[in-house]
């Protein structure tokens, strides 16, 4: 059982309640299968872009579509829309993930809250000094300090899926909080450092759709014919303003309401769309994005020797593989040693380590913010990619090397978690019976 909310936690990397680990569970076979949509993407984008139609790539990506009515802007090529556009839904999912955490979940309570607030901030931080020491002497390039920050939840899962590698529970729910949290930092980030020329009228009249979409959820309207058109407008209206559309797939999001509830029929309406949404974001808008973003040429780029070694990509990926993971480790051994908490039962230090090296697996956001910083299909756009991609991958390669040591142990806990000797539905430990944690 969680300890008293009186005092500080008793155990890092808690269980949870069922019904939040159950809840968890869902969102991650979700995830898992859109990350293996968004490795499939990611490579067939690599082969083609170096393959000998590489040309056909680039033009499919700058292909021009959209309507430029009302002075909005609108006419995109399809990697923006992909970027601009889709990337709102993830955005929205992720929106609706932050209010539930905070209303209902677990970060409702400071103190479940102070280790993936925690090793969120350390994760972020760290990689950011390091980029920034790499690059500090280099003109324009400091520009780009936010793109080692993030951790791509869904490319991390299909990791572990690929790996077959068993997560008890503490370390699943640990993982999406931090995750959660992280897409937080992500979204602030991306509002504040990366908003071209603010254009105040377009968002001041972003507010009126907002505001009838909020109107009309907190109804429990859900009617798609009434909503659909007054977010798309939304988001039209704040992508003219100069602040990055997908910060309205945020502020829609939050307008939603989650519903506080020990136990009871149906779920809300937050709930109702994040299970709606999230298949689509995880199954369609990321691996698309992905399918655009990740296709970077090696030769268009330098060469991959020339690119390796660009002071862009070195940043990126030492922040990425070295700066994720001590600054998530770092900051989970600091919550532990200024606080009574301790590890939860079956869990070790090299558990820890195997988590924050799988932080570092930053896909998604991090390709968005490097073309926010340098403008896509830019040279240092390239290294970004080629930065991203190699970080990413040698994460995956060191955190599978820590967690599969453990998998046999991993399989021991699971078991142990999923008994349910009375056949009434909830796990012993759920209830009292079999291991704590």
């Amino acid at each position: 059982m969680a300890p008293p909310s009186s005092g500080p936690p008793s155990h890092l990397l808690f269980r949870g309640s069922w019904p939040e680990v159950r809840r968890v569970g869902d969102i991650l076979r979700t995830e898992t299968v859109g990350g293996v949509l968004l490795l499939a993407a990611a490579v067939v984008a690599l082969v083609w872009a170096n393959s000998p139609w590489g040309e056909a790539y680039r033009s499919l990506g700058g292909f021009q579509l959209g309507p430029t009515a009302l002075h909005l802007d609108l006419d995109l090529t399809l990697a923006q829309w992909a970027a601009d556009g889709l990337l709102a839904i993830f955005f929205f999912v992720a929106g609706l993930e932050l209010k539930r955490e905070f209303i209902a979940g677990d970060l409702r309570e400071p103190r479940r809250a102070m280790l993936p607030v925690a090793a969120a901030l350390g994760g972020m931080t760290l990689p950011a000094l390091i980029y920034t020491a790499f690059n500090a002497g280099t003109s324009g390039a400091l520009a780009g300090w936010a793109i080692p920050t993030a951790t791509d939840i869904a490319f991390a899962l299909a990791v572990l899926g690929v790996i077959n590698t068993h997560l008890p529970a503490a370390m699943r729910t640990f993982l999406l909080t931090l995750a959660v949290v992280d897409d937080l930092l992500a979204i602030v980030i991306i509002a504040l450092f990366y908003t071209s020329a603010l254009h105040f009228v377009p968002l001041l009249l972003a507010l009126i759709p907002l505001a009838v979409f909020g109107l009309l959820v907190q109804r429990r309207v859900r009617s798609w014919w009434l909503l659909l058109p007054l977010a798309a407008v939304t988001w039209a209206l704040v992508h003219a303003s100069g602040v990055h559309a997908t910060v309205a797939g945020v502020l829609l999001a939050f307008t939603v309401p989650v519903i506080r509830r020990k136990s009871g029929p149906g779920p809300g309406l937050a709930e109702h769309f994040e299970h709606r949404f999230r298949p689509l974001s995880a199954g369609v808008a990321v691996p698309v994005f992905a399918f655009f973003a990740a296709g970077v040429s090696v030769a268009g780029a330098g060469g991959l020797g020339a690119s390796l070694t660009d002071s862009v990509a070195v940043g990126i990926t030492v922040g990425l593989v070295v700066g994720k993971a001590v600054g998530v480790f770092g900051a989970t051994w600091l919550v532990q040693r200024f606080t009574r908490a301790r590890l939860a039962d079956g869990l070790g230090w090299w558990d820890v380590l195997g988590l924050a090296l799988l932080a570092g697996i930053g896909f998604t956001v991090s390709l968005l913010i490097g073309e926010l910083a340098f403008g896509a299909g830019s040279e240092r756009d390239d290294h970004t990619k080629i930065g991203v991609l190699f970080g990413s991958l040698l994460s995956a390669v060191l955190a599978t090397l820590v967690l599969r040591v453990r998998n046999r142990h991993y399989q021991r806990i699971c078991a142990l978690e999923e008994r349910d000797s009375d056949a009434d539905g909830v796990p012993d430990v759920y209830e009292g019976r079999g291991v704590r944690g």
